[in-house]
């Protein structure tokens, strides 16, 4: 049985394997940006947008939806290991 979700559904975080470095990659609550100068990674910075969270904590799917999001970045982070 499927079953049909809002259209933020596992979108928290964005995809972690996918970046492009001195730009926001941004997720429905999280964001993050790998900034370079070259080649050489300078800084990681992280943010949080807390309305954003308050909206998700108001969702009737946040438990399923949160751990859907978790399992895509545990996921994201075994295949990044090399």
């Amino acid at each position: 049985m499927t079953h049909e979700h809002k259209a933020c559904y596992g979108t928290m975080f964005h995809d972690t394997l996918h970046s492009v470095t001195n730009t926001e990659m941004k997720g429905k609550v999280f964001s993050f940006e790998l900034a370079s100068i070259g080649l050489v990674l300078t800084d990681h910075l992280i943010k949080a947008d807390i309305s954003e969270w308050d909206d998700c904590l108001k969702c009737p799917e946040f438990e399923h939806c949160y751990k859907f999001c978790m399992a895509k970045l545990a996921l994201g982070a075994a295949i990044a290991r090399d």
